[in-house]
C-alpha cells in the first residue's frame, strides 16, 4: 500500500513538471500612433517549429530574437524560450495580435489574441535610429528611497537600481555623475558584484542590477535635494543581420541614464515633551552604566563606563556625563564604538571609559544618570535612568599618621646599657695648639680664597653666554622646523580640500605647530583651555581667541559629523585668517 502511495507522488509531480505552458507578453497594450511595442512569446519548455501570427498591423522594427533561460535553484529546474519582436502601428484604431503556434513533444500549443489600442501622437522627439529606441525604452535608472519624509537624524537609505529586458545587453557601464548628498552624513555600503538578477518596472519583468546603496542621515530640516547619480552605458542591441554561423548580428550602442534628482522633505525633532537630558540620539538605545570595583582602598583606582547600544544615529550625539565625590579624582573618558552600518542604519555601540581614584576612605554614591532619545517611528521621547552605584572606599594611607606609628615604634624600642660598662673611647686627636700664632692671611687658604673668585667668574660669565646662545640656537632652530612644518600641513590641507579626514588633520596639525612656534610651547600643553589662556595673556584680542577656538572645534566636530567641500574651505580661510591676526598681534 504504501509502495503505491509513493509511486503516485512520483506520477503526479512528474505531471505537474511536465505541464507545459505557451503565453504572449505585450509591453503595453494602449500606446501611441508614434510609440514603440515589444511582444515575448514566452514557453517554459523548448518548443520547436514556431509560427508567429501576423503582424499586419504593424511595422516589424527588429525580430525575431530569441533567448532561453535555463537554472536549477534548490533542486528545482525553471526553463523559459522567448521570441521578442518590436512593432510600430501603422495607424490609429483597436488591432488584435493572433495567436502563435509552437510544436513540443509532437503537440501544437497556441497562445491567445490579444487586443492593442493605437491612440493619437504623443510629445516625443524622434528617434534618428529605431535601435537607439529601443536602447532608451528598455533601460531605466531608478533612486529608490526607503523614506521621503524622515525626521532630522533618522536613518533613510538610498538603492540605485539599472533595469534593462532582453534581448538587449549590458556590455560595459561606468558612473559619469556620483549623488551629492549635502546636508546628510552619509556612508556607502559596499557591493562585492553586482549581480544580474529577476526584476519588475512599472509591472512589467525586467533584469534587475542593483548598482549603489547609501545610507543616510538628514543634518538639517525642510526640503533637501539629493543630486542624480548618472551611469554610461555600452549596449548590445541585435539587428536582422546574422553572420556567416547563423548567430545574430549585435550592435553596440552608447548610451546615458540619468536617475533623477529627489527631494527629500526633513521634518525638525518636536520641541513638545523634549527631555532636559536630549543631546539628539535619534533610534532605539539600550543604556548601561558599569563600574568595575565596588570596593576597593584608597588611593587605587577603578573604572566606569556609560555604555548606549542600538540602532540609531550612534556617531552624532554625547554620552551623558558622571558626577563623582569631590574627594574622588575623575579623568577625561577613553571613547569606544564599535559600529556596523547595513541598509537599516547604523547599529553597535559607543561608550566613554572613565578612570576614577578615590583619595579618602569612606562610602561613596555615585549618581544614576539620565540618557535620553527620539523614536522616529513611535514619535516620541524616551528617557533612560541608569542605577546609581555606593563605592566603598577602605584603608588609610594619610601621612599624619604614618609618620604617628613611627614615632610610637621608635619611642617602645628600650635602650639598655649595663652600668658597669662605664669604658671611656681613646681619643684620636688632641687639644694641644701652637704657641706661634699665625694669622689668617698668611695661611695659603686665604690666598686660594681669594684668587678663586677672581678665576671662576669670568669663567662662569663666558659658559653662561656660550650657554644661552646655544639655547637661542636651538630654540631657533625649533620655531624654524615647527613654522615650515605648520606651512607644509597648511598646504596640504588645501590640497586635501573635498577629503575630509585628510584635510581636517593636516589643518589642525598646521594650527599646533604654528602655535607651538608662536607661543613657544611644548606638546603637552597644546590643550585647547590652556591655549586660550596663553593667548589672553600675551593680550590677543578676544575675537582672535575665540576665532582659534571656532577653527579647532570644527576640526573636532568634522570627525564624527558630516561636512562639504564649502564648509572646508571656509574653515581653511579661518585658519589663514587666524594665523594673519596672531602675526600682527603677537
Amino acid at each position: 500500500m504504501r509502495l503505491k502511495i509513493i509511486i503516485l507522488l512520483i506520477f503526479g509531480t512528474l505531471c505537474l513538471n511536465a505541464q507545459v505552458n505557451f503565453d504572449v507578453r505585450v509591453s503595453k497594450k494602449k500606446l501611441a500612433i508614434n510609440e514603440r511595442l515589444r511582444v515575448d512569446f514566452v514557453m517554459n519548455e523548448n518548443g520547436d517549429d514556431f509560427t508567429p501570427p501576423s503582424f499586419s498591423e504593424f511595422n516589424l522594427i527588429a525580430g525575431p530574437n530569441q533567448s532561453i533561460s535555463n537554472s536549477w535553484i534548490n533542486g528545482k529546474r525553471t526553463f523559459s524560450k522567448t521570441y521578442t519582436y518590436f512593432l510600430s502601428p501603422k495607424k490609429r484604431g483597436v488591432y488584435k495580435i493572433g495567436s502563435a503556434k509552437i510544436s513540443f513533444n509532437g503537440k501544437t500549443y497556441k497562445t491567445s489574441d490579444v487586443s492593442i489600442n493605437v491612440t493619437n501622437a504623443v510629445n516625443k522627439p524622434s528617434k534618428s535610429s529605431s535601435v537607439e529606441y529601443l536602447a532608451d525604452e528598455n533601460i531605466h535608472l531608478i533612486a529608490e528611497i526607503s523614506k521621503i519624509d524622515p525626521f532630522l537624524n533618522e536613518a533613510i537609505s538610498i538603492n540605485y537600481k539599472l533595469y534593462f529586458r532582453d534581448p538587449i545587453k549590458i556590455s560595459d557601464a561606468r558612473e559619469i555623475t556620483s549623488p551629492k548628498f549635502q546636508d546628510f552624513w552619509t556612508n556607502s555600503i559596499d557591493i562585492p558584484q553586482l549581480r544580474v538578477k529577476p526584476g519588475y518596472y512599472e509591472g512589467e519583468s525586467y533584469n534587475e542590477v542593483l548598482w549603489k546603496k547609501t545610507v543616510l542621515y538628514p543634518q538639517k530640516t525642510g526640503k533637501l535635494v539629493i543630486e542624480p547619480l548618472g551611469i554610461n552605458l555600452v549596449v548590445e542591441i541585435p539587428t536582422k543581420q546574422r553572420d556567416f554561423f547563423g548567430n545574430v548580428i549585435y550592435k553596440q550602442v552608447s548610451r546615458s541614464v540619468n536617475a533623477g534628482k529627489r527631494v527629500i522633505n526633513v521634518k525638525d525633532l518636536p520641541k513638545r515633551n523634549q527631555p532636559e537630558s536630549f543631546t539628539g540620539a535619534v533610534g532605539e538605545f539600550n543604556l548601561d552604566f558599569l563600574v568595575n570595583k565596588r570596593s576597593l582602598k584608597s588611593s587605587e583606582s577603578f573604572e566606569a563606563t556609560v555604555k548606549v547600544s542600538g540602532q540609531g544615529n550612534l556617531k552624532l550625539f554625547d554620552l551623558p556625563k558622571i558626577k563623582v565625590p569631590n574627594s574622588f579624582e575623575l579623568f577625561e573618558p577613553e571613547y569606544n564604538e564599535k559600529i556596523t552600518t547595513d541598509i537599516k542604519g547604523m547599529n553597535g555601540n559607543v561608550k566613554n571609559v572613565y578612570t576614577i581614584i578615590p583619595n579618602y576612605p569612606g562610602k561613596y554614591p555615585i549618581p544614576k544618570i539620565e540618557f535620553s532619545y527620539f523614536d522616529p517611528k513611535k514619535e516620541l521621547y524616551h528617557t533612560l535612568i541608569s542605577s546609581d552605584h555606593l563605592i566603598d572606599v577602605y584603608g588609610d594611607n594619610s601621612p599624619t599618621n604614618n609618620i604617628g606609628n613611627k614615632n610610637n615604634s621608635i619611642s617602645n624600642q628600650k635602650l639598655n646599657f649595663d652600668n658597669s660598662q662605664n669604658l671611656k673611647f681613646i681619643k684620636f686627636k688632641s687639644d694641644f695648639y701652637s704657641v706661634d700664632k699665625i694669622e689668617f692671611w698668611q695661611k695659603k687658604y686665604f690666598w686660594i680664597l681669594y684668587i678663586l673668585p677672581l678665576i671662576l667668574l669670568p669663567l662662569i660669565s663666558v659658559f653662561k653666554k656660550i650657554l644661552s646662545n646655544r639655547k637661542i640656537n636651538d630654540n631657533s632652530i625649533i620655531l624654524r622646523k615647527r613654522n615650515k612644518l605648520a606651512i607644509k600641513f597648511l598646504g596640504n590641507a588645501k590640497k586635501q580640500i573635498g577629503n575630509k579626514s585628510i584635510f581636517y588633520d593636516s589643518l589642525e596639525k598646521a594650527l599646533h605647530n604654528y602655535l607651538k612656534a608662536k607661543l613657544q610651547i611644548e606638546t603637552v600643553d597644546m590643550q585647547k583651555d590652556l591655549v586660550a589662556n596663553f593667548l589672553k595673556e600675551r593680550k590677543v584680542k578676544i575675537d582672535t581667541v575665540e576665532l582659534f577656538l571656532k577653527v579647532i572645534k570644527n576640526c573636532e566636530m568634522a570627525r564624527y559629523s558630516p561636512t562639504n567641500q564649502f564648509k572646508m574651505e571656509e574653515d581653511y580661510n579661518s585658519a589663514i585668517d587666524l594665523i594673519e591676526f596672531l602675526d600682527k598681534e603677537l
